[in-house]
């Protein structure tokens, strides 16, 4: 039976309204750990009376640094009803950038999880705008445990006023160029996928079905981990959540818990794939897998498709667009290989898309430009950056992506690589991804990034990182031909280097600037 799509006001009530329907039903797997909807209700709300306690005001940031648990999604909750606004900080980043996130957001009260309390306490000058630091998996370092913490509060719904416009998650980008911004995202733009949805009108791998499982995987500080837990709490499903990814670990819980649904990345992908065991594996309650943030290889999503046996669904979408804003659904991926299997597919009910040129002049089928989208999923703003906020964010209200691509005919959309990541060489524009999937069809090819390096004929020419599998072999002039006889010659590698792994940020997205790095060291004007 398909699960009633339901409208909510303000993230808070989604808590409010699990709480009412379906009290006793699991919400949550964490390492052994279980949570009902009831009780994930009434402790979101003690939590929320205890922020208030400490003195958090209506806006105020509320700061966690951990890894996945029940309890994030719990706090998040309890920062909407006390009226906060949940900031989840990048663990994976070095001292100085977490510190800089914290003190951006002017978070006066921080939420550590057990791996980082120590860094916390250590290094506790470094957050001194912080009052008020509370551990969440046991008492550390002079650090309140978040539930017993919690438990001296009342239950009591706090309720605080909140609205459509008002913000309740606040969520850095990867700072890949200069600082992170800080991304504001209101009740409604994290909401609008799941506002006024008839569900007569939902495709078949957009519903919920009443005993379905869905496996929270991806980091909770990247949108994609944070706005699949909301979905499967929304659509009154049950969640599973690890810790971090860990493929091995995966593959067992795709089995102990019987998982129905997954989002992950494709770098998430290709390591569960090549685990030795995949093929062991029951996959057969698996319903969907949906994948996005960063281009999958045609290769890799034909073997996926191979192990998995289920439907897949291809999804875009940003920080700054709270998350999906396009899929491409199963019925478009085909196992030979089409046109559409290339393209990050439509927008969703409410997304309007286009493709404009540097002037915002949108571009007819087939024009490469940069996407630009205008949703309620888009973010209000870029917190205290109100000339990035209008640089990205036009007056009618259309985000620039940063993304390149173009339409077919039909309304499809389909990405090249972000803008900055373009290789101008002889002045000829060559899209990063492009050549990648050219390259990574070759039997030997494991992983490939490809990038722009200074060239005195061509001022840019193109250079392949190459990963080979364990054990394989392949030279530069054989991965050269293997892509000559697949792309136009401008765009195939003048150069191959071979190197153990590449560099990739949390959400799985190649760091083409710390490739480019070293190859533009002494130049003026380095790219991107």
């Amino acid at each position: 039976m398909t699960q009633e799509v339901v409208s909510f006001a303000r993230v808070a009530d989604i808590a409010r309204r699990g709480g009412r329907e379906c009290p006793n039903k699991t919400l949550f797997h964490f390492e052994g750990r279980t949570v009902d909807y009831r009780a994930f209700d009434t402790n979101s709300s003690r939590a929320a009376n205890g922020l208030i306690a400490l003195g958090l005001k209506p806006d105020d940031r509320v700061a966690h640094i951990g890894k996945n648990s029940d309890l994030y999604f719990e706090l998040l909750m309890a920062a909407a009803k006390a009226g906060g606004v949940m900031t989840p900080v990048n663990w994976r980043l070095a001292l100085p950038e977490i510190a800089w996130i914290v003190a951006d957001c002017g978070a006066r009260i921080l939420f550590v999880g057990p791996e980082f309390t120590d860094l916390v306490a250590a290094n506790r000058a470094a957050f001194p705008g912080v009052e008020h630091v509370v551990a969440i998996e046991g008492a550390a370092n002079g650090f309140p445990d978040y539930r017993r913490w919690r438990d001296t509060f009342t239950d009591g719904d706090p309720d605080v006023p909140r609205g459509e416009q008002d913000a309740v998650i606040q969520m850095y980008t990867s700072g890949t160029t200069g600082k992170p911004k800080g991304a504001v995202l209101t009740n409604g733009s994290v909401l609008r996928s799941r506002l006024d949805r008839d569900p007569a009108l939902l495709a078949e791998w957009e519903r919920w079905e009443e005993d379905d499982v869905a496996l929270v995987a991806m980091p909770c500080f990247h949108i994609g981990g944070t706005a699949y837990g909301i979905s499967v709490m929304t659509n009154g499903a049950t969640g599973v959540i690890t810790r971090e990814f860990d493929p091995a670990g995966v593959l067992d819980l795709i089995e102990a818990h019987r998982i129905s649904k997954i989002f992950m990345v494709p770098a998430a992908m290709q390591t569960i794939v090549n685990q030795p065991r995949a093929r062991e594996v029951d996959f057969s309650r698996l319903r969907h897998i949906a994948y996005g943030a960063s281009p999958i290889p045609l290769a890799l999503l034909r073997q996926c498709i191979d192990i998995f046996q289920c439907g897949f669904v291809q999804m875009y979408g940003m920080t700054e667009t709270s998350g999906t804003i396009a899929a491409l659904p199963p019925e478009d991926h085909d196992p030979a290989g089409n046109e559409r299997m290339r393209s990050i597919g439509k927008p969703l009910r409410g997304v309007e898309m286009r493709v404009i040129d540097p002037d915002g002049r949108p571009l007819p089928p087939r024009e490469i430009g940069e996407i630009a989208i205008r949703a309620q999923a888009n973010m209000r703003e870029y917190w205290g950056r109100p000339e990035a906020t209008t640089e990205t964010i036009d007056a009618d209200g259309w985000l620039r992506t940063g993304d390149a691509g173009y339409t077919d005919e039909q309304g499809y959309f389909y990405l090249h690589d972000r803008v900055k990541d373009m290789i101008i060489s002889g002045g000829e524009n060559v899209y990063p991804a492009e050549v990648e999937n050219a390259i990574y069809g070759h039997p030997a090819v494991a992983d490939v990034a490809v990038v722009g390096v200074p060239d005195v004929r061509w001022g840019e020419a193109v250079k392949a990182c190459v990963v080979l599998k364990p054990g394989a072999a392949a030279g530069a002039s054989e991965i050269i031909g293997w892509a000559r006889d697949r792309i136009a010659g401008y765009k195939c590698p003048k150069s191959v280097d071979f190197i153990p792994a590449l560099p990739r940020n949390p959400s799985g997205k190649i760091l083409r600037r710390e490739l480019r790095a070293p190859y533009w060291e002494g130049h003026e004007r380095p790219i991107g």
